[in-house]
């Protein structure tokens, strides 16, 4: 009991000077021993500074308190009728204020939770809080002695709780409390007037708030964090009347669980289905093995095993691989083996079947560009092999004729000294499994083309029958002839020109007259109209008239100049 009254001494106290003067944060008091002088006129001029110097000036971050806890999926296994809780709680003004008699105190707090059913339960909670010592500070600063031990304040507070059970040993819940929070007279040590401080007060409180709680057995569990708003409304010792006051209550502790149905219902036989995918597949492809099992115990390992009459299977878990690299073209069965115990119902087995598929043969196409070439020409060969599963070709060539080269999807066939006629070329291939394909295609090998040799043509002639007193002499009419020669062999690159002179027979001198109408001639090509006189050769003829005949000779052609003299 003199402990007790020792805390609702100390509590009074507290609580008497944190309504009865300004409260405001500050730095730590200078040492003192205790009150000298009027306690009286030392109480109407001091205030509350901190409480007490080992106490925290900020809550502890709640992140701290409450750190991550991985939920477990699965069915809640029973709910407790009872939860019994106790732990360490601490308490705090939000924000500082005067006539709020709680401050900062630490203390504990249990309550007592009957479940009505799996989600709604109704709380009883009873709280002790306490601080050591006080400070204070006004006319003058010092460490006020107080008649308790501990400054003390009770709280008792009931209402409604909702929990959601939905995971296996997290439970989250949210409540909102009512009653009252008692504050314990504070008094003076040594003191013969005015030696109460704080009055023994009661005031109405309410809690809003959660935790969270983390189930360790099927009695146990540890409350991680239980977070409140607390209100209260104490009176003010300045103002005489009743305020709200704003606190936070965060508390942490163990959790004892009692009464209830933990059983489940006698589980029916563990049934096991197993699936390959893919269920077919050429050799070396992985299938993909994953098995389902129903009515398995949660509170119990299971424990799996695989095999396989072809290829080689790999897994512990539900889930496992089929590696078919050594596998022979066939179809095989995978089995599949749970087991939680040795019960009967506590194992199953299951089956897939599965196919292994030979690799199909590839295919190939082949081409020549061009079909159709000269003898000692050339074609460009096209192979286009496909592996139906993209197995890797590898490409040859021959020809019934002629030379054929190249390892790669192309090759050149050659056709030097081939005969005419059609020459058959063959595309190969095999992958990688030794299976060939094989495509053929024709080249048509012609006889070269030869071209005609360029023959020579005949320009107009230049006559000389106008002007019988100048019989060599090149008039206007000869000319116009002689311009039309011009243009011709300026318009054919690499052609000469052959002229020829004539005379008639009853002329005098007919053989120097002939010579002097062909050199006329050219005199006039060359120097009138600018041809080179290395592409003209002079003749003279046989033919009886007065006339040049002009010869075009293409490059490569040949002018018959048998019965013509050259003039030099």
């Amino acid at each position: 009991m003199r402990s007790i009254t020792g805390m609702i001494a100390a509590a009074a106290f507290a609580v008497f000077l944190m309504s009865a003067f300004s409260l405001r944060a500050e730095g730590p008091a200078g040492p003192a021993t205790g009150v000298t002088g009027d306690p009286a006129a030392a109480t109407s001029s001091v205030s509350v500074a901190e409480l007490p110097d080992w106490m925290p000036s900020a809550p502890m971050p709640m992140a701290s308190m409450a750190a991550a806890s991985p939920y477990s999926a699965g069915p809640n296994l029973g709910v407790p009728r009872v939860e019994l809780f106790a732990g360490y709680s601490y308490l705090r003004a939000v924000p500082t204020q005067t006539d709020n008699r709680l401050m900062w105190m630490n203390g504990g707090s249990a309550s007592i939770a009957f479940n009505m059913n799996r989600y709604l339960g109704l709380v009883a909670d009873f709280g002790a809080y306490t601080n050591s010592k006080m400070r204070f500070t006004g006319a003058y600063t010092s460490t006020v002695d107080v008649d308790n031990s501990n400054v003390a304040a009770l709280s008792y507070l009931f209402g409604p709780r909702l929990s959601l059970r939905k995971y296996d040993r997290i439970t989250p819940f949210a409540q909102v409390l009512f009653g009252g929070v008692h504050a314990n007279k504070v008094t003076l040590k040594s003191c013969t007037f005015s030696c109460t401080l704080l009055p023994d007060q009661d005031t109405f409180a309410m809690t809003a708030g959660g935790g969270l709680d983390l189930r360790v057995r099927r009695h146990l569990a540890i409350r991680i964090i239980q977070a409140e708003y607390l209100m209260t409304r104490f009176s003010s010792y300045t103002t005489g009347s009743a305020g709200t006051q704003n606190d936070i209550r965060l508390s942490a502790g163990v959790v004892f669980r009692f009464g209830g149905n933990p059983h489940m219902a006698p589980l029916p036989p563990v049934t096991y289905s197993c699936f390959v995918n893919p269920a077919s597949v050429y050799p070396g492809t992985t299938i993909a093995v994953s098995g389902t099992a129903i009515n398995l115990d949660p509170a119990k390992t299971a424990v799996y095993t695989w095999s396989v009459d072809g290829g080689t299977v790999s897994g512990t878990s539900s889930t496992a691989s089929i590696d078919t690299s050594a596998a022979a073209p066939g179809t095989y069965t995978l089995k599949g083996h749970i087991s939680e115990g040795d019960k009967a119902g506590e194992s199953a087995d299951c089956s897939a079947p599965y196919a292994v598929k030979a690799f199909e043969p590839p295919t190939v196409s082949c081409t020549a560009n061009p079909s159709v070439v000269i003898s000692g020409g050339a074609s460009t060969i096209t192979s286009v092999g496909v592996s139906p599963q993209n197995r890797p070709l590898t490409y040859s060539f021959n020809s019934n004729v002629g030379s054929v080269s190249g390892t790669d999807s192309t090759a050149s066939l050659t056709t030097t000294g081939a005969p005419t006629g059609v020459i058959t070329v063959t595309c190969n291939v095999v992958d990688d499994k030794a299976q060939t394909a094989s495509s053929t295609t024709s080249v048509t090998v012609e006889a070269p083309v030869v071209a005609p040799k360029p023959t020579t043509s005949e320009l107009c002639p230049a006559r000389f029958d106008r002007d019988p007193r100048r019989p060599a002499r090149v008039d206007n009419e000869a000319k116009a002839c002689l311009d039309e020669v011009t243009m011709t062999l300026l318009r054919s690159s690499g052609a000469n020109l052959a002229i020829v002179g004539n005379a008639d027979s009853n002329e005098k001198d007919s053989q120097k007259l002939a010579a002097q109408r062909a050199v006329n001639t050219k005199a006039y090509l060359v120097g009138e109209k600018g041809i080179d006189s290395s592409r003209i050769r002079v003749y003279t003829g046989s033919q009886n008239g007065k006339i040049v005949s002009i010869t075009l000779i293409p490059a490569d052609a040949t002018f018959e100049a048998t019965g013509d003299t050259p003039v030099e």
